[in-house]
Formats: C-alpha cells, structure tokens, sequence
C-alpha cells in the first residue's frame, strides 16, 4: 500500500473515537434498485403490448434468449465470452502499457517545467481529438488487426492519466516539501512520503477516467475494423437487423462497465484510504 500522508495519520489518530457509519445509506440502494426495476417493468409493458415493433425494442425474453444462446452456442463462431476476452486484451494491453508510461512521465511533468513544455503540446493537441478520427491513420499503418486498436486505445487512455498526474503534483502545497526538506528529507524520500501518497487519489481519478474513456473507445474502435470482439459483435447483429443480440451486447458493455469501474473503486478505497482527508 502507498504510503499515507503524515497529516492524515494525525487525522485519523484524532478521529478514531468518532462515531463513523460503517455501512451506505440503505435506502440509496433501494432508489437505485427502483429505478431499474421500473426500466425493466415499462420495457416488458412496450414490448408485450406491441406498442413497438420487436425489431426496433425486443422482448425481454427474447434478449435473455440471445444471450444464453451466444454465451453457449456463441455468434459467428465464437462464444460471448471469447468476444470479451478479445476486447479486454485489447484494452488492458493499451491500458497496462498507458499506466506505465503516462504516471511517471505525468509526475515528473509535474516536477520539471522543461519536461511539461515537452510534452504539452502533444497532450493537449491529441486530447480534445474524437480517437475515430485518427483511427483511419492507425490503420493504414498497422492495419485492421490488434495493433492498431491497442495503439489507439493507449493514445486515448495516456492523456488522461498525464494530465491527472502532472496536475496532482502542482497542487502539492510548498509547505509540504519545505517542511520535509527541512527534517533532513532526501529528492527520493520526499518523492515517495509527499509526492506519490499526496497525487494518489487524483492518479487513481485520472486512471478511472481513462479507463471509462478507453472502453468506449474499444466499442467504437472494433465498431469499425474488427473480426472479434464485444463491439463487432453488435455491429455485426445490427447488420442482419438482430435486435436481441444488439440488446444483449449493450447490456454486456454496461453490466462488464461497471463491474471494472467497481474493482477499481475498491483497489482505491484499499490503496488510497485517505483520499478526501487531505
């Protein structure tokens, strides 16, 4: 685990005796359990009364069909879960590889003005860039296979990461390094006492960010030139008018969606426990 901020070692030793809620407010979850279960209740109304036609708004039963279907018997030959394990190679390839890249290169942009005046430009030319429009240039280069698409997957993932790294840095308060400077704190040991466990929660933002940038941009990515994966799949469905499989692979993105953005909730309230008490 990264090491906490001396501050907030205090905090928590002074506030241990608060009373603290241990569990969310309940009735949250049951707002949210509401409105989903009111979803489901208006689509199956839409459906079972033919108010839409079934190929425009599919039933529920027959969504759950399709997806049995193409999780056993798969579609155009290959299984829902090989067409996620080709997207999330993809996208954790690109990802790994824009986390080990764009963290230190954005602390020490943060760091050095020289290193920010190197690489600014290119961030803030390539991030205001819709990822498609320069996809067709990818290709050409390196055609319609992996490479491509984790080339741009890692350029759609690293500007997010840079720019959350390089600005938690700035905002460390002078105080901070001045008062370990002062204790005798070595370049290397401030680094790792006061830089990296202050930047934590807004590294660990940046990262959330890039990987909810990056997987809508995988989606769109095999939408264009692919041969497998979870967004040429629903394409590839949407062609053949296959309205149930296109439901089912949209609900697949945002069901596997989320569950990726809770694990990397978790690992933060696990690696950063003091974000909010600095």
């Amino acid at each position: 685990m990264i090491n906490r901020p001396l501050s907030v070692k205090r905090r928590s030793a002074a506030g241990n005796g608060k009373h603290r809620l241990k569990h969310p407010i309940r009735t949250t979850n049951l707002i949210s359990a509401g409105v989903v279960l009111a979803i489901l209740v208006v689509w199956m109304i839409v459906s079972q009364q033919g108010i839409v036609d079934e190929k425009i708004v599919p039933s529920v039963r027959s969504v759950w069909e399709a997806l049995v279907s193409i999780s056993v018997e798969g579609y155009k030959g290959s299984t829902l879960l090989q067409h996620l394990g080709a997207s999330f190679f993809r996208l954790f390839t690109a990802f790994g590889l824009a986390i080990v890249t764009a963290v230190p290169l954005g602390l020490l942009s943060g760091q050095n003005e020289k290193i920010r005046a190197a690489f600014e430009p290119i961030i803030e030319f390539v991030r205001p860039l819709p990822p498609l429009a320069y996809y067709t240039v990818l290709v050409l280069w390196m055609g319609i296979e992996n490479e491509s698409k984790i080339a741009l997957l890692f350029l759609a993932c690293f500007a997010p990461i840079f720019i959350a790294c390089a600005a938690a840095v700035q905002k460390i308060p002078a105080s901070y390094i001045n008062a370990a400077t002062t204790l005798g704190a070595s370049n290397r040991q401030v680094f790792w006492k006061v830089v990296l466990p202050y930047s934590a929660p807004d590294i660990f933002t940046g990262i959330r960010t890039a990987m909810g940038h990056g997987y809508s941009t995988l989606v769109a990515a095999e939408m264009v030139a692919a041969a497998s994966g979870i967004g040429w799949m629903v394409l590839d469905a949407s062609n053949w008018l296959r309205s149930d499989v296109i439901f089912a692979g949209i609900i697949v993105m945002g069901i596997t969606g989320i569950l990726i953005d809770k694990i990397f909730r978790l690992a933060e309230k696990r690696l950063v426990p003091w974000k909010g008490n600095l």
